[in-house]
């Protein structure tokens, strides 16, 4: 979990692979600890064929069974079918915009949202864009996508930097933004 914290969490992505694999961990992230989810990543990878958006989308109802019976994921019938769902969702929003990136990365005008909270218990749960993000994303057809879940994706993914300003990352993440 440091490790994460220390690394990766609220550097800008740009790449569209990892956008689906952070939008697949905060799906299953929902309702448990992200510590769960991290520690359960590289068997979300395998089973998730290193988050290919283009190999998820074509699973079948025997690749979900399969899915459903590995007690090395969250075993959660509806969120393997909605990372499905979501994987062809993904690929035609690829096909619309010309990559994933350039979709999510339009609710904040392809720059970082810079926050200055002082204290954890000051960040949001969602906020204005998350929202937006959220209803965009279920009118395209993709589900576990509500205004929090969006929000925790916002932060991973560095279109916004929720690092306190204490944080020794707030000012190393603030660096790397999108401007």
């Amino acid at each position: 979990m440091v490790a994460y914290h220390d690394t990766e969490w609220g550097v800008p992505v740009s790449d569209d692979r990892i956008h689906f694999e952070f939008l697949v961990l905060d799906t299953f992230q929902a309702g448990l600890s992200w510590a769960v989810i991290l520690h359960k990543r590289e068997t979300f990878r395998q089973a998730f064929k290193n988050f290919a958006p283009s190999v998820v989308s074509l699973f079948t109802e025997d690749d979900i069974k399969r899915l459903r019976g590995d007690a090395s994921i969250v075993r959660n019938r509806a969120k393997i079918e909605a990372t499905v769902t979501n994987a062809a969702r993904f690929l035609e929003i690829q096909e619309e915009f010309g990559t994933f990136d350039a979709f999510v990365w339009s609710f904040t005008g392809g720059r970082t949202l810079r926050n200055r909270w002082r204290e954890p218990r000051e960040v949001p749960a969602s906020t204005r864009e998350s929202e937006f993000m959220s209803k965009a994303l279920r009118q395209r057809g993709f589900r576990f996508v509500g205004p929090t879940i969006c929000y925790a994706y916002m932060q991973g993914a560095g279109i916004v930097n929720d690092h306190v300003t204490p944080c020794f990352r707030h000012e190393e993440v603030r660096r790397l933004a999108r401007r």
